[in-house]
């Protein structure tokens, strides 16, 4: 097999992908009940070139175009052309970035790459940090820290002897959270119904006062609440200065849930947003969405070093660790075989600056609102709009449901729909590095189009 010869054609089919991306319908051609691939596998082995061939010919109908910058269905980012790159390296150099001794180069990567991000975010240089599979994975990271110090505070050994005979946990927090808290929760033993919801504001940010009263309410045990910097309906931010006053008061635990929201941190216009974040305890976020680096890379970040590495590290005989030397990557996460994926996050940051990813945050917020704008001009409901996020109705739920139909059929752009409050509504996501006003345009041009057509 001429190895070169198929990276090199690989290459290519790549570029070719990237470079339709903006001219190309968003939408999937096929459904999944609709798509054909070869299904039967052969004895004899197949050529590569022939596989590869194959594939792209087989996959090709059921490719969404996630990367292209009018694709506004969930919160994606594009892949920045050095993340992209630095991420095929990663994949040829193929390096298990558990530990630090057997890939000295990555596991350097990845710890500058953190304290950068630490820094850009305004979060504690002091504070460790884990990169995982996405927010899903760095929420049961630092609750597993939460859990780990508020019942080490009760006098109780979570790691050594579960949860069995300790003391209940009551986890506070917005009463529109995102789902992936609750499974978190589910994940580490504690159980979703561990949760109490508090009442939250007309954009979905808890209200601080119903936290202090949450808080008041219990008998003085153990406590972590769950703050949000970013409600994936209304980009909607808890007041977080408040929030950690009032967790402070308590004694609890602050999480931060800022999947997207944390990164308005990074843009000197917009961190406003999120003062007082820096006062949690602990934070989730990813960088495959607003840094847009390729998937997967979720971010978590602990205040309190030794709950972190209590809750996560792991050791054998064989491995090669070295408690006094350079940092363990897997001592901080739950992966133990884990991609390198610092390379990229490492390599986006450096092709951005600080000024980079301050105009990133800056123009597709600044794009959310010209589509608020457009859109409530054009006799759309705005019912949200915050961050990147915005949250439109029109007429009843039926209209709505085929509106949102018909503008993803047509492909121009892809919004996704969503149930908020009761109403059926479009929610899009600004979150593609190549997203501009004219794309914004483009697309409020087809979706007051499709409203037209089915009044």
């Amino acid at each position: 097999m001429d190895t070169r010869r198929l990276l090199h054609d690989v290459a290519d089919r790549s570029a070719d992908w990237i470079e339709q991306l903006p001219h190309r319908p968003v939408r999937a051609d096929s459904t999944p009940a609709e798509m054909t691939v070869t299904s039967v596998l052969d004895d004899a082995p197949t050529a590569a070139e022939q596989v590869i061939e194959e594939l792209v010919a087989e996959a090709s109908p059921g490719l969404t175009a996630m990367g292209s910058p009018r694709f506004f269905g969930f919160v994606i980012g594009g892949a920045h052309p050095a993340a992209l790159a630095a991420d095929w390296l990663t994949s040829a150099w193929d390096q298990n970035a558990g530990l630090a001794a057997p890939t000295p180069a990555v596991s350097a990567l990845e710890e500058i790459a953190g304290g950068w991000l630490a820094d850009l975010l305004g979060l504690p240089a002091s504070a460790s940090f884990a990169l995982c599979t996405g927010c899903q994975t760095a929420h049961v990271t630092a609750l597993a820290a939460a859990r780990h110090r508020v019942l080490a505070d009760a006098g109780h050994d979570v790691e050594r002897l579960g949860l069995f005979g300790a003391p209940p946990i009551r986890v506070i927090g917005g009463d529109e959270r995102h789902v992936t808290v609750d499974r978190a929760l589910r994940l580490l033993g504690l159980g979703s119904g561990a949760f109490v919801p508090v009442a939250v504001d007309g954009h979905g940010a808890m209200r601080a006062d119903a936290l202090a009263d949450a808080l008041a309410a219990g008998d003085g045990g153990a406590a972590i609440v769950v703050a949000q910097v970013g409600n994936v309906n209304t980009g909607g931010c808890d007041p977080m200065r408040d929030v950690c006053a009032a967790a402070r008061e308590a004694g609890a635990w602050v999480h931060v849930d800022g999947a997207f929201g944390l990164w308005a941190a990074a843009s000197p216009t917009r961190r406003h947003l999120v003062h007082g974040v820096e006062l949690a305890d602990s934070w989730a976020t990813d960088a495959h969405k607003w840094l847009n680096v390729p998937y997967d890379c979720g971010i978590a970040f602990v205040r309190d070093r030794e709950a972190h590495r209590a809750a996560m590290a792991a050791t054998a005989a064989y491995l090669v660790q070295d408690a006094s030397g350079p940092r363990e990557p897997m001592d901080w996460t739950p992966e133990f075989s884990r991609r390198a994926r610092g390379v990229a996050v490492y390599a986006t940051l450096r092709a951005l600056g600080r000024d980079g990813v301050a105009e990133l945050v800056d123009r597709l917020c600044a794009c959310a609102e010209r589509f608020a704008e457009q859109l409530g001009a054009a006799g759309f409901e705005i019912h949200g709009q915050g961050l990147n996020q915005v949250l439109v109705s029109h007429g009843d739920d039926a209209l709505t449901d085929a509106v949102l139909a018909a503008v993803q059929a047509e492909g121009t752009c892809y919004p996704s729909g969503t149930t908020w409050r009761g109403r059926r509504c479009i929610r899009i996501s600004v979150c593609n590095w190549q997203t501009t006003f004219a794309d914004v345009d483009r697309s409020v041009e087809a979706i007051v189009t499709a409203e037209r057509r089915l009044r």
